[in-house]
């Protein structure tokens, strides 16, 4: 029996009276069986799950065709047909969709028509960490798969559903802290669960701490960058939180270094999740391993060299991505502008394809003589010249670079002399460096997504 099976013997039933076999209706069943067929899709060979993302995208493709102005463009700048593009390797010929583009012509990408069953829409914006931010129609078909993939990660984790859940996060209602007897969807859809409570990423994280204590979670969900920070602040007073059994990350990268640190200082692990507003989930930490499953039933995913070709396993590429799904705003090779690293055959047995890790986006790469690459600054070395808690690195010219610094006491002429020697070293360049001190934390953007090197000029 698998946990999911083992899992679904606990579901709550929604039909009064019946308690076993437990029922749903309506939206929920169609979200619990499409659950339960991923429960198995998993262990498809790679070659039986292509197989399959071909058939779905033929139909993606023909409605675009039809349907999408921008798409039809597209199809016939690249020369070839729908059955064209669905043969192995045949998504290549048509040019990737860039965020800017999306963002100018999104009109034109959306559909001009949605097939029956597939409604109702509604409309999603990013956040515009990325310097671009963009909207586009997504559908309860859609909806329906985010909540699927969520729930796959919670069993794939398995999780003790009935342990208080903290959340702490930004774009939440109000600036008050939040509580609520249950989880919410899709956990608290279909499982009895304890209560949940959530806080606004905003909060000074001493207050964070205070909050976190006193409801002693079993699990938290937070940003990486304020994950570190609760590390500093539990390490500086010596604390705990007893009852914690994993943490769970979302929005930004995560380092492996601070999976190190979490262990140490908590004893518990960290569950990663990549996703974005404009797809939904698109890879899951696997529960036996630290690669990253692709979501392989709603997306195509493509990992790309610079000259297009695909990348081999431990290479960094661009990630291209279609969504299978959603036929009101056709993402198809969409260029999220983010770069991973093409990850093995996982050891866990589930044919998904996987990512060693998520590197970053194209603005977090520094420019060097027209050149970028993913920048090392030597933060290593900071605490032995100055008592830097954070720090945040802005390119905003070829030659310039503002470093922002949190720091237990303002570093001296000298101490900011070293420290700009470090990363002027580390980064390879003679940069000029502008220093900018902040009393408590750098300001956080209206994301809540923190990002230690933000490249201005991409």
């Amino acid at each position: 029996m698998s946990v999911a099976d083992s899992a679904f013997l606990a579901m709550c039933s929604a039909v009064p009276g019946i308690d076993w076999p437990p029922l749903s209706a309506g939206f929920p069943a169609s979200v619990l069986a499409l659950a339960q067929q991923l429960e198995q899709t998993q262990w498809l060979a790679p070659s039986e799950l292509a197989a399959r993302q071909r058939r779905q995208l033929r139909a993606l493709l023909t409605h675009a065709a039809q349907h999408s102005p921008h798409f039809g463009d597209r199809l016939r700048q690249a020369g070839c047909g729908v059955a064209a593009l669905c043969e192995p390797g045949g998504l290549a010929a048509l040019a990737p969709l860039s965020r800017r583009a999306l963002q100018a012509d999104g009109a034109r990408v959306a559909a001009t028509a949605l097939p029956s069953g597939h409604g109702p829409t509604g409309q999603v914006s990013t956040s515009g960490s990325s310097g671009t931010p963009v909207s586009l129609t997504r559908s309860a078909v859609n909806q329906m798969f985010w909540l699927a993939f969520t729930l796959r990660e919670h069993l794939w984790q398995r999780r003790d559903f009935s342990a208080p859940l903290a959340v702490t996060r930004a774009n939440l209602p109000g600036n008050a802290a939040v509580a609520q007897p249950d989880w919410g969807a899709p956990v608290a859809t279909f499982f009895a669960t304890g209560p949940a409570y959530a806080l606004p990423i905003n909060r000074a994280v001493t207050e964070q701490l205070d909050w976190l204590l006193g409801i002693n979670p079993g699990y938290l969900l937070t940003y990486p960058t304020n994950l570190a920070a609760l590390l500093d602040e539990i390490e500086r007073r010596g604390g705990a939180l007893p009852r914690l059994r994993q943490i769970r990350t979302i929005g930004e990268t995560l380092a492996p270094a601070l999976r190190a640190r979490t262990r140490a200082v908590l004893g518990v692990g960290i569950a990663d999740c990549y996703s974005s507003q404009e797809l939904g989930v698109i890879a899951l930490q696997c529960p036996d391993s630290e690669l990253y499953h692709l979501m392989a039933e709603g997306y195509i995913t493509e990992i790309l060299r610079e000259d297009g070709s695909p990348c081999a396993d431990g290479e960094v590429g661009r990630l291209v991505l279609t969504d299978l799904h959603n036929f009101a705003t056709p993402l198809v090779r969409y260029d999220i502008g983010d770069y991973a690293c093409a990850g093995p055959a996982c050891p866990c047995g589930r044919g998904l394809p996987t990512l060693r890790h998520i590197v970053g986006r194209e603005r977090n790469m520094v420019s060097i003589g027209g050149r970028r690459h993913w920048p090392l600054v030597g933060f290593h070395r900071f605490r032995d010249v100055a008592p830097v808690i954070q720090y945040q690195l802005v390119q905003r010219s070829a030659e310039h670079i503002d470093v922002n610094l949190v720091c237990a006491t303002a570093p001296s002429e000298a101490q900011q002399k070293q420290l700009g020697d470090i990363i002027r070293q580390a980064l390879g360049h003679p940069f000029q460096l502008g220093f900018h001190l902040f009393a408590d934390r750098i300001p956080m953007p209206a994301s809540g997504k923190f990002e230690e090197f933000v490249n201005l000029t991409v």
